[in-house]
């Protein structure tokens, strides 16, 4: 069935026309059935066309905006309540619920930023580049590959991110974590712990990353279904994205499902070289 065109460029020009007033409107939490009177659509018939173009549920991307206004309010040191009324929400209960959904953190841990906090970090070289490996006393909490010319900054990044915490330079213990982690792409028991913080659906997208074996390679839909969530594959990978410890956390083995590489914090090129290694790991093992 062949879709007319000029239908499509009408639904999209609404969807845009949505998503404009969404921009100047969300602190007024609107109701589907509002986006709808916008639209000029029923609520379900806007609800999957919304879903189509835009990749996301309205209600979901509200809350998106809602929570980042909210970090960005509690970074700045404004208190709970006014951080809750500034993002258009009730008080501080419907604030909670909602970052520990979308931001999986309290409000008070947001806003502490890692207060009392000490992150040990270092510059590791390894088999696929330097990297930045930062570890607080439960686990690796970041993991960032870097390019030539930008480790001079990666500390300032990992100070953005955790702007309260103690940072200790610890490059003797960063190359030894490096090291067990590549361990662990042979041998999962291996790998260090972890010290992340992600949305409740992004960590059970990262917790199923972890149960694929190594040398396994799976596509976005395979992943989706393996979470009962068939219809999920976009929103899987994008959870799959924001994975803030690549290589530990093994999203390299997700693949497009045409089987291109797709993409990668670390760059394309590098995600190659890593299925590579892993791979002839793998086969020598398989060999002795």
């Amino acid at each position: 069935m062949t879709t007319d065109p000029n239908i499509e460029q009408l639904n999209y020009q609404r969807i845009e026309r949505v998503l404009a007033w969404i921009d100047a409107h969300w602190r007024e939490q609107p109701s589907v059935d509002r986006l709808a009177a916008v639209a000029g659509l029923s609520p379900s018939h806007f609800h999957r066309l919304f879903r189509r173009f835009a990749g996301i549920t309205p209600k979901r991307l509200i809350e998106f905006l809602t929570a980042n206004e909210a970090r960005r309010c509690l970074m700045a040191s404004t208190s709970v309540l006014d951080a809750a009324l500034s993002s258009g929400l009730s008080g501080p209960g419907r604030l909670h619920d909602l970052m520990v959904t979308v931001e999986g953190a309290t409000p008070g841990q947001i806003q502490r930023a890692g207060h009392g906090m000490r992150i040990d970090f270092g510059i590791a070289d390894g088999p696929f580049g330097p990297c930045l490996i930062g570890l607080t006393e439960r686990g690796v909490c970041a993991l960032d590959f870097l390019d030539q010319g930008s480790e001079a900054g990666a500390a300032a990044r990992l100070a953005e991110r955790w702007p309260q915490a103690e940072l200790q330079p610890n490059p003797q213990r960063a190359t030894a974590t490096l090291a067990r982690i590549l361990s662990g792409l042979q041998a999962p028991g291996e790998s260090p712990g972890l010290d992340i913080q992600g949305s409740n659906f992004q960590l059970r997208v990262w917790d199923a990353l972890l149960r694929i074996p190594p040398g396994r390679m799976i596509n976005y839909g395979e992943l989706a279904r393996a979470l009962d969530m068939p219809g999920a594959a976009r929103a899987v990978g994008t959870a799959v994205g924001a994975n803030p410890v690549p290589l530990l956390i093994p999203c390299h083995r997700v693949l497009r499902r045409n089987g291109a590489f797709g993409q990668y914090s670390g760059g394309v090129w590098r995600k190659r070289a890593i299925l590579l290694w892993e791979h002839g790991r793998i086969s020598d093992a398989s060999a002795e």
